[in-house]
């Protein structure tokens, strides 16, 4: 399921470089179909998640949070 939402999300942002003039339309499929490059994201938003769980713990330990 994330493989199928980073997909479409990079389709997107490959479409809003393409508009901007920022990438060429032959790159921007390439981009968006990458394996790596949706492999690459969904270890940064795994870790991105991961860190700000963490991170939120600490600020609910450090203030008393209830949780």
């Amino acid at each position: 399921m994330t493989a199928v939402i980073i997909r479409i999300a990079l389709r997107y942002g490959a479409g809003v470089l393409v508009a901007r003039g920022l990438l060429g339309s032959d790159d921007a499929s390439a981009f968006s179909t990458d394996p790596g490059v949706q492999m690459a994201l969904e270890t940064g938003l795994g870790l991105a998640i991961g860190g700000a769980t963490e991170a939120w713990h600490y600020l609910a330990r450090r203030f008393g949070w209830e949780h």
